[in-house]
């Protein structure tokens, strides 16, 4: 496998979630949410593009009905936020007086997801909640809410299950932390 993420010291890179931890957190993720949506349906709605992998397996494991929506937002450069939020594409579910779950791969600075729940709410659901594979809380910058949280991350910037850098590595099982940018698939915004 080559990939450019931190090195464990024989080339190799170091997940710092496994397929298998990843796999875990999801499974208790559903669990929990069919407890606290039992009876009800549940519309999700995904952030593309790096939490389609994520929602792919947890609506699987989900026993609740669902029905799935996307949006599609943009607020980084490479690896920080712009701190602006574009909606590039919204829901096409009317949201009105369901019970709608945001579901998202990661949650860093907040930013981009207070301008969703806030924008979510402006089409009154009955319920709105937030769901992620992983809480970044090293750089949070506005407090939200996060209802479901998989696994806890305080560093480092991710790849790997739907995470990227500018597009690259989200195909991988695990998660890693990319140590060095710069190999981030081999290529920079001019080598193409």
């Amino acid at each position: 496998m080559k990939h450019y993420c931190r090195s464990s010291g024989n080339g190799l890179p170091t997940p710092v979630f496994s397929k298998k931890e990843i796999a875990d957190a999801v499974q208790r993720l559903a669990d929990q949410i069919n407890r606290d949506y039992t009876g009800q349906k549940l519309c999700m709605v995904v952030v593309l593009k790096g939490a389609f992998i994520f929602a792919a397996d947890l609506a699987r494991r989900l026993e609740v009905p669902v029905e799935i929506d996307f949006v599609k937002l943009a607020s980084y450069e490479g690896t920080e936020t712009s701190g602006r939020v574009e909606i590039k594409k919204d829901v096409d579910t009317l949201m009105a007086g369901k019970s709608v779950l945001v579901v998202e791969e990661i949650v860093d600075t907040g930013i981009t997801l207070n301008h969703l729940i806030r924008h979510l709410a402006d089409k009154r659901p009955g319920s709105l909640r937030v769901c992620t594979l992983i809480d970044k809380r090293e750089r949070r910058r506005v407090a939200v809410p996060v209802d479901y949280a998989g696994l806890i991350c305080n560093s480092g910037f991710l790849v790997g299950y739907g995470l990227d850098y500018n597009e690259c590595c989200r195909e991988l099982e695990a998660i890693y932390e990319v140590a060095d940018l710069s190999f981030c698939g081999g290529l920079d915004d001019n080598s193409m």
